[in-house]
């Protein structure tokens, strides 16, 4: 077992055990294990209650010790002799997100309603660095009507892998930012990764005169 999922299991958080995200957390992360960096995470935990959440904040806090761990959730949460910085707001709302500035990596675990998932990604991702990783959970709730009744997440994700290839397109037309800036995306069983930097590498074969 890797140690980013025994810790999992020690914080009691789902990432592991409800989910099997962890090894694969792993497999991306684990280069950033002793790098000082900043690391947002949307979602506390805990639903209502006040006293309740905080595990995975707490499992990221031991995996990388040298990091800055903020933790954002619209509900309140009473917080006390953390390893990590606890923000109260809604992940929908612009200007306090974007007033959380720039993080290496962001994990989204938030509402898990596709539209939200949609907005703070647009907000979020051009305030990255080159070299970002932007997480997206559990999305299955793109198949769940209640919670992605119009534009699914997964819909508008899938639809920016064509901006991958955007140089190869032979009908010339202006690139959106992500279609600059995305290098990679990479979908896994309820979860996205989405790498930033730089994606301008010219066509081998069209050329725009």
């Amino acid at each position: 077992m890797d140690e980013l999922s025994r810790l999992a299991i020690l914080h009691e958080t789902d990432k592991m055990g409800g989910h099997t995200y962890c090894p694969i957390y792993f497999s991306y992360f684990s280069h950033l294990r002793n790098e000082r960096f900043n690391l947002l995470e949307i979602g506390y935990g805990g639903y209502n209650d006040p006293n309740k959440g905080g595990e995975s904040a707490r499992m990221w806090c031991e995996f990388f010790p040298n990091a800055e761990v903020t933790v954002v959730d619209i509900m309140p949460k009473i917080v006390f002799d953390e390893p990590f910085i606890f923000k109260q707001g809604d992940q929908t709302d612009k200007a306090f997100m974007q007033s959380l500035g720039s993080f290496r990596v962001i994990i989204d675990d938030g509402s898990h309603r596709s539209e939200d998932q949609i907005a703070t990604f647009e907000t979020m991702f051009p305030l990255m660095p080159d070299g970002g990783i932007y997480v997206i959970e559990d999305t299955q709730t793109s198949y769940w009507k209640e919670l992605s009744p119009g534009r699914t997440a997964m819909q508008y994700f899938q639809r920016l892998t064509d901006g991958l290839n955007y140089r190869e397109v032979r009908e010339k037309r202006e690139p959106t930012y992500f279609d600059r800036h995305i290098f990679s995306i990479h979908f896994y069983h309820n979860l996205i990764f989405i790498f930033k930097d730089d994606n301008t590498e010219p066509s081998n074969s069209v050329t725009h005169d």
